[in-house]
C-alpha cells in the first residue's frame, strides 16, 4: 500500500449521485441500494490514477468503487465521495466481509509503511507501520491476501 491524497469532490456529484441515493435511502429500504456510486467511478478512477487504493497496482481493466465503510456497516455513506476507494474487483469483494475498523484506509497509511521483498513479491510490514495501526495493516495483509497473495504476488510479477 502506498499513500493517497483525497480529491475533491468532481462537480455534479451531489446532484447526480448523493441526491438521488439519499432519496433511495430515505424510502426505507436500505438492503438494496442502487448503484448511483458507479456514475462516479470515472472521477474516483482518475482521483486514484489507474492506481487500486490496496494494491497500489495500475488496473489495465477498469477497477470498482468500493465504499471504505461498507454499505451493510452504515448504508449512510453509501453515496458519499469520502467514503469511495478506488479498488481491484477481487480486492472489493474480499473487503466485504470486513469491518472499517479491521482495515486501514487508503487515505490514512504512510509513506513506506510497506514495502515489496524481491524476488518473492511478496508485501511486508515495516518498522515505520505506527504500533497503532500495526494489527490493522496485518490484517490486510492476511485477509486480503495483500502479503503473499498467489493472485497478487503473480499480478506483481508481471
Amino acid at each position: 500500500m502506498i499513500p493517497f491524497e483525497r480529491a475533491p469532490e468532481p462537480a455534479g456529484f451531489d446532484a447526480n449521485v448523493r441526491q438521488p441515493g439519499h432519496r433511495w435511502l430515505a424510502r426505507g429500504d436500505a438492503r438494496s441500494t442502487p448503484g448511483y456510486w458507479r456514475r462516479a467511478a470515472r472521477d474516483l478512477r482518475a482521483a486514484f490514477k489507474d492506481l487500486c487504493g490496496y494494491t497500489a497496482m495500475w488496473l489495465s481493466a477498469p477497477g470498482t468503487v468500493d465504499h471504505f465503510v461498507s454499505r451493510d456497516e452504515d448504508p449512510s455513506l453509501a453515496y458519499e465521495w469520502t467514503n469511495f476507494r478506488y479498488a481491484a474487483a477481487w480486492i472489493n469483494s474480499s473487503k466485504s466481509a470486513l469491518r472499517s475498523d479491521q482495515v486501514l484506509d487508503p487515505f490514512e497509511v504512510g509513506d513506506g509503511w510497506f514495502e515489496i521483498i524481491l524476488p518473492s513479491c511478496q508485501m511486508v510490514l515495516t518498522d515505520r507501520c505506527p504500533p497503532e495501526v500495526r494489527d490493522r495493516a496485518q490484517t490486510m495483509l492476511k485477509r486480503l491476501k495483500l502479503g503473499d497473495g498467489e493472485s497478487v504476488v503473480s499480478y506483481r510479477r508481471e
